[in-house]
């Protein structure tokens, strides 16, 4: 099919849009051999070349001479045409079944919109992305060879046409029609008239209004041809033809070939209708719902001619959209502020409808809105759909629009009506945090808006740090007479800020070795964690590093820790996986050599405490699915002897009795004895039986997956070792929870013998704060809690020389019945380690500062104060305060002054504080003096203490230094400052 020549031209491409470029020419130079001509001419369709932008199209008119993209064949003509066969829109996949399934094409339910089976999408953006990477690789068999699929989609790249153009959505139902095959199975003509008789035959559209465009594709290494399908100003599907790969020698045929033929269900629905755009045709019954509360006056007049030139409208294509906006308001004689005034309502009714369908699919399969990766926009919509909420001031839940639309969809999709409860109180919390985020906004804003014009990257900053939307930032400016302009295209360039963001534990590889050749390694740790030994024969020494032919020792991967042990009696610490290879790194160079064959053996407690540990992740991950709901998946993991932890998706903090009723729950699974079953099948297989929550610690590749199934508990994809039966792991023990970023929490916990050793040190711990305050356990926590109380009463009363009695004694008998040291650790704000040191550093400073209370209340005392003011001599047409302590801390000296100083704001104090390290200097003057006399005294305590090698300085009104000189005299000091005031 290719020429040499051609094939040097495709070699030279280095992008996917040179490759397609390059590859659509050949093809409209020979298009007998690359597009079904045959079945095309027989249907009566001739080739054309569209004068309006050149492309190539297929018509049964002769006398049609533009291909019929909106842009070359003047907008959207659907509106008031409905077709003969008026489809619903389920009904469009009950025809598209009708009209396939007998023709030997696989009826199959949808994969979910959130792709955790795929290392390459975060979401499926396609019907085709149900089968990537694996499928249409040919690693993995598909579930047919001939199959369709009501595929949910989700696509965030056209947020601000949704609800303009009357053709775009954030999340779209793409009806797939797929083939799997070899060349030999390869019947393009076949396929073609499959989908042809589909859309003339089922949907009943007549050959005349269809054009079909030639065009090529290109991605991921593939490339091929494709036809567009186009009537009425519409692209319905496309139909690609996935034949060629390219390699670094240029490209060659597929040894599988794929169909990928994506089809929206809602444009069909529309053009069978006939409705004014895609919204009405999708989801009536929600818009209805929708109209009953708002009472939002409709002129469908309007909006049916202005259906015909809301293409015009496309962010896409638009470089000026308020000239499009002036351009399609005088097609209609109308002006572009009646215009909007009349469609902008109805524009952000289909917009709320668009984005609760999208947020109902995305969180149904598992994923939150939050500030990273994918979920941030689900939040971007979320947040969208609020703001013309509040614009409008209508009375609308974003939670009763997805329950409408489970309504509507229950027919085709029954799951989306199973977590509407779940669903509800995910967007509530997301709701609450959107306003208080807009109760904040406002301060925000005036400053940003004082400092001067905001820029599109501020817009864009405050949205993404702050939540604050541009429809907050116009509005604020509005009240300030300013104008903001807001780019059209925002959302857009806000999500193109966020790319994904994936949380990976496992630890890197710190080497790449050179294994070309070398046979890979047989991983002989799958089933039975026991099984810690085995004989090898030696493949490969590099330096201390030693691949094995094979091998029980398990190398770090999937977030847990790597086996330890010994090769001929040499210890190994540390494993590590290179494509097939496990390599052992030995603490010093092996004493064997290649060829020989050796025996391994791997630590039985190490092994032991991590299969534990793994083991007990996934079982507190179903019970944390089933306490806190269906929402909850693995977003994380790691699993090490002393601990581990599981990152779950989570919209909140996980309040301490739900963490108790997640561990309770985890030790029945425990105490039930269940055995696990440990086995590989085929991926497709595994898919179909279980879903794809098997992917709980992302993709696995392979045309097999290893499953780790507890019966009736839990079933995942994963390749760690595990126990046997439940019963193995030990009792678990849930120490801690915590938020680690947005819709992500922690659940930190032990099990096994690990649980044993944390609850002996804990018991330790509550044996020396029960030792060290006299009392039963029940009571520590409400002894400690009065600790700290107190300890912060009485060192506020060192500044004031007053302290409640109370303070002066711990006496609570309050008792306590939960985790004592966990509520201890909230209480102090501190680590579990470190609950001792920080009680007994609470319990010493409580005392020292009762000792020391009495001093300060002698210094402080009412009647020595009065004593210490009237001995004050005349200084500056006032008085100053001169007087000499001993070992003070310069708070006491501080709060003595201040002391004095309100007794009388006509007063100047100056201490001096003799210590074991020096002497300190400190002076104050009185408010009232400042403007009445003519003294620094930061200077002058600079100028005292330089004079003999110390350093001091500060303001007028306070100042203080330090001389490191022990041997220094206070009176000698004394002295000297009396001369330089001048004083006899």
């Amino acid at each position: 099919m290719l020429s040499d020549k051609e094939k040097k031209q495709l070699k030279s491409a280095r992008t996917d849009k040179e490759l397609k470029k390059i590859f659509k020419t050949i093809a409209s130079k020979k298009p007998d051999e690359f597009f079904p001509t045959q079945e095309l001419r027989n249907l009566g369709y001739i080739r054309k070349h569209c004068e309006c932008c050149s492309a190539y199209f297929w018509t049964t008119r002769k006398d049609r001479n533009v291909c019929g993209d909106p842009a070359c064949s003047g907008g959207f003509q659907v509106a008031g045409k409905p077709l003969t066969h008026k489809l619903s829109y389920i009904g469009v996949w009950n025809k598209f079944v009708e009209i396939l399934e007998p023709r030997g094409y696989k009826p199959i339910k949808r994969y979910p919109c959130v792709a955790r089976w795929n290392p390459t999408s975060e979401f499926t953006i396609a019907s085709i992305s149900a089968f990537q990477p694996y499928v249409i690789s040919g690693e993995v068999e598909p579930p047919a060879k001939k199959l369709i699929i009501p595929q949910f989609c989700l696509r965030f790249n056209d947020i601000e046409n949704v609800g303009i153009t009357g053709s775009h959505n954030t999340g779209f139902q793409m009806l797939g029609q797929h083939f799997f095959g070899t060349p030999e199975e390869w019947n393009q003509g076949q396929l073609f008239m499959d989908i042809h008789d589909f859309i003339s035959i089922g949907v009943g559209l007549s050959k005349e209004e269809i054009t079909i465009h030639e065009d090529s594709w290109a991605g991921g290494g593939s490339f091929g041809c494709s036809l567009e399908f186009f009537s009425r100003g519409v692209e319905l599907f496309n139909q690609v033809y996935t034949m060629f790969e390219q390699t670094p020698d240029g490209p060659r045929e597929l040894s599988l070939k794929v169909l990928d033929m994506g089809l929206g269900q809602e444009r069909v629905a529309w053009f069978s209708q006939g409705t004014p755009n895609i919204y009405e045709a999708t989801f009536p019954y929600v818009l209805s719902k929708l109209r009953e509360l708002t009472e939002i006056n409709l002129d469908f007049d309007l909006y049916n001619k202005f259906s015909k030139y809301s293409a015009y409208l496309n962010i896409d294509e638009v470089d000026d959209m308020d000239a499009a906006w002036e351009r399609v308001a005088k097609d209609l004689e109308i002006s572009v502020k009646e215009l909007r005034g009349k469609i902008m309502p109805m524009t952000a009714i289909y917009s709320i409808a668009d984005h609760a369908r999208s947020l109902l699919f995305a969180i149904n399969d598992g994923k939150l809105p939050s500030n990273v990766g994918g979920g941030y926009n689900l939040r971007v919509i979320f947040r969208r759909a609020i703001s013309f909420i509040d614009k409008f001031n209508w009375d609308i839940n974003i939670a009763d629009v997805c329950k409408w639309h489970a309504e509507e969809l229950k027919e085709l999709f029954p799951e989306v009506s199973e977590h509407l409860d779940e669903i509800r109180e995910i967007l509530n919390v997301e709701k609450d945090k959107y306003y208080k985020t807009k109760r904040k906004a406002s301060k925000i804003l005036e400053k940003l808006l004082s400092e001067g014009d905001i820029s599109t990257a501020t817009l864009i900053e405050i949205y993404d740090s702050k939540g604050i939307n541009p429809e907050m930032v116009k509005e604020a400016a509005k009240k300030l007479g300013r104008t903001i302009k807001i780019p059209d295209n925002f959302y857009s360039l806000v999500v193109e800020r966020h790319e994904k963001v994936e949380q990976i534990h496992a630890t890197e590889k710190e080497f790449e070795l050179d294994l070309n050749g070398v046979p890979e390694t047989e991983s002989l740790y799958y089933y039975d964690y026991t099984n810690t030994s085995n004989n090898a024969k030696v493949l490969k020494i590099i330096d201390n590093m030693v691949i094995l032919d094979r091998s029980v020792a398990y190398p770090t991967s999937g977030g847990q820790l790597h086996d330890v042990g010994t090769i001929n009696g040499q210890k190994f610490d540390n494993v590590f996986k290179q494509g097939s290879h496990i390599v052992h790194v030995l603490s010093e160079k092996p004493s064997f050599k290649e060829g020989d064959t050796v025996k391994i053996e791997v630590d039985k407690e190490w092994r032991t405490q991590l299969s534990q540990h793994h083991t007990a992740t996934h079982i507190v991950n179903a019970a944390a699915r089933h306490i806190l709901g269906d929402h909850i998946n693995q977003a994380g993991a790691k699993k090490t002897l002393k601990r581990s932890h599981l990152d779950i998706t989570h919209f909140a903090k996980v309040p301490y009795d739900k963490l108790k009723e997640i561990e309770k729950e985890a030790n029945e699974i425990v105490n039930q004895a269940i055995d696990l079953k440990l086995s590989f099948m085929p991926r497709s297989d595994a898919e179909q039986k279980y879903g794809m929550t098997i992917y709980q610690g992302g993709a696995v590749p392979g045309k097999n997956i290893r499953l780790v199934e507890v019966p009736g508990v839990d079933v995942e994809a994963c390749g760690g070792t595990h126990l046997n039966n439940t019963s193995e792991t030990g009792r678990i023990k849930i120490t801690k929870s915590q938020k680690i970023q947005d819709g992500i929490v922690r659940l930190t916990f032990t099990a096994g013998n690990a649980t044993k050793e944390l609850e002996q040190e804990e018991t330790l711990i509550l044996n020396q704060l029960e030792s060290l305050f006299n009392i039963s356990r029940a009571k520590i926590v409400g002894r400690v809690a009065e600790l700290l109380n107190k300890w912060k009463n009485i060192n506020k009363a060192l500044q004031t020389g007053k302290v409640n009695k109370n303070d002066m004694s711990l006496d609570s008998n309050n008792t306590f019945e939960g985790d004592i040291l966990t509520e201890l650790a909230q209480i102090l704000n501190t680590k579990k380690d470190d609950i001792p040191l920080k009680v007994n550093k609470l319990f010493k400073e409580w005392k020292e500062a009762k000792t020391k209370m009495q001093d300060v209340e002698n210094l402080l005392n009412e009647s020595y104060v009065e004593e210490l003011i009237n001995s004050a001599f005349s200084f500056e047409n006032s008085k100053m305060v001169l007087k000499s302590f001993e070992n003070l801390s310069q708070t006491d000296l501080k709060n003595l002054s201040v002391k004095i100083l309100q007794k009388s704001e006509k007063l100047v104090t100056l201490f001096i504080n003799k210590t074991e390290k020096g002497i300190n200097l400190m002076g104050m003057i009185g408010k009232n003096l400042l403007e009445e006399i003519n003294f620094d005294m930061g200077k002058f305590v600079q100028e005292i203490v330089s004079n003999y090698g110390g350093k001091g300085g500060g303001k007028k009104d306070y100042g203080q230094g330090f001389i490191e000189n022990k041997d220094l005299s206070v009176e000698d000091l004394i002295k000297s400052i009396k001369e330089k005031l001048d004083i006899k």
